[in-house]
């Protein structure tokens, strides 16, 4: 009697144990790839409107906060905490803090999302960079800078502080070097425009420490990785050195008049990328000095880095998305995402990544969508304001708290 009722007790566990695993199969656990790290926000403003849509891209939920102005352009700062909103139409920045404070190992909170005190108000900031715990702007109305410490954003009444470079006013840039020296655009009025011609190097005073020993016909577009910078020029792409050091390196040979007004650093890669719409996304490299291409296409919409600087991601007008391994020169993944759009569009799809998501704006139905990297048919859709103008990656890619 126990012998039949042991059998038929272990035939029925055994039963129940195979239809837990064919629901396994059917279902199974969600790897934590298909999550997006903790501590990732996206910030999204609006064309027409003050809104703020803060999105937690792990729950698909949105915070709202109203800016000073709307249709700014957003960045992020180097460490990840904060968000740049960068006006020149109005002669302000401001700054909004998402209160992760990354540590290496772990993050931890800083109180909740909000905006910082400390405000600039140079004339017409318009170029943003973030190198270590300091944020800078180039004012385009009167050629000066405008810098701050992260430490006094929520200072009452905190300015961000003007420095003279002794220029005068253009559509300008900057880099800023490990050694704390400066790298800015200089006007010298060779060339018709707005556009600088030449690179001096200055430091935190704005005095100049090394003079522009190269000239170009016009500059746009920048990069550093704190060793070197990068400037997209007419004339090639000017290199320059900390040391005051200059050189140029030339175009593709089919370029004719066509130039990189775009400059992109690939930090996790540790490589340069230029990008412009007559011609595509160029891989550079400063040691060889060659231009190479990545993808000569001239329907690309948006070329970007991912936050972690490993891949670079092309948006094409025909609505595919294109993935790209910087550090074995391969394609990742293709594959379409959003419906085309046409070349003369007025606000067109932004584009930003992750490591494991693509995030893309839909400006005529105020939609974020957030792509998995891994697999394009999954995409979820986030309501955020009425008409979004841009968007910015901010924290840090982690799940470790303290």
């Amino acid at each position: 009697m126990k012998k039949h009722l042991f059998k038929t007790l272990f035939t029925i566990g055994l039963v129940f144990a195979l239809a837990s695993c064919d629901k396994d199969d059917e279902n199974p656990v969600t790897p934590a790839a298909q999550s997006e790290f903790k501590f990732i926000r996206i910030l999204v403003n609006d064309e027409s409107s003050k809104e703020i849509s803060l999105v937690d891209p792990v729950k698909l939920t949105v915070e709202k906060f109203e800016a000073q102005f709307p249709k700014s352009a957003l960045y992020g700062t180097q460490a990840g905490r904060f968000g740049a909103l960068v006006n020149g139409a109005n002669n302000y920045v401001q700054f909004f803090d998402t209160g992760f404070e990354g540590h290496g190992d772990h993050v931890d909170v800083k109180g909740t999302p909000k905006f910082g005190a400390l405000t600039g108000t140079g004339n017409k900031p318009t170029h943003f960079k973030s190198k270590s715990d300091e944020v800078i702007t180039f004012n385009d109305g009167d050629g000066t800078l405008a810098i701050a410490k992260e430490a006094d954003f929520h200072t009452p009444g905190a300015k961000m502080t003007i420095v003279n470079a002794g220029n005068v006013a253009h559509h300008g840039a900057i880099t800023k070097f490990d050694n704390g020296t400066y790298a800015i655009t200089v006007k010298d009025g060779s060339v018709a425009g707005t556009l600088p011609e030449r690179v001096k190097i200055i430091d935190a005073s704005g005095k100049t420490l090394f003079a522009s020993t190269l000239a170009t016909k016009g500059i746009h577009g920048n990069a550093t990785n704190g060793l070197v910078s990068l400037f997209g020029s007419s004339s090639g792409i000017l290199v320059v050195e900390p040391s005051g050091k200059q050189r140029l390196i030339a175009h593709p040979a089919d370029f004719g008049d066509a130039w990189f007004g775009s400059i992109l650093e690939a930090k996790g890669a540790g490589k340069f990328i230029g990008y412009t719409a007559a011609k595509g996304a160029y891989l550079i490299d400063i040691t060889a000095n060659t231009v190479t291409p990545i993808l000569a296409n001239t329907d690309i919409m948006q070329a970007k880095v991912d936050y972690a600087g490993n891949n670079l991601l092309i948006l094409l007008h025909s609505g595919e998305v294109q993935i790209f391994d910087l550090k074995t020169n391969t394609v990742k993944k293709t594959g379409s995402v959003i419906p085309a759009t046409a070349k003369d569009e007025t606000q067109k799809p932004q584009l930003e990544a992750t490591t494991r998501f693509v995030y893309i704006t839909q400006p005529k139905n105020g939609e974020l969508l957030r792509i998995n990297t891994e697999d394009f048919s999954k995409v979820e859709k986030i309501k955020v304001s009425a008409t979004p103008y841009r968007l910015s990656v901010l924290g840090i890619e982690s799940d470790e708290s303290h």
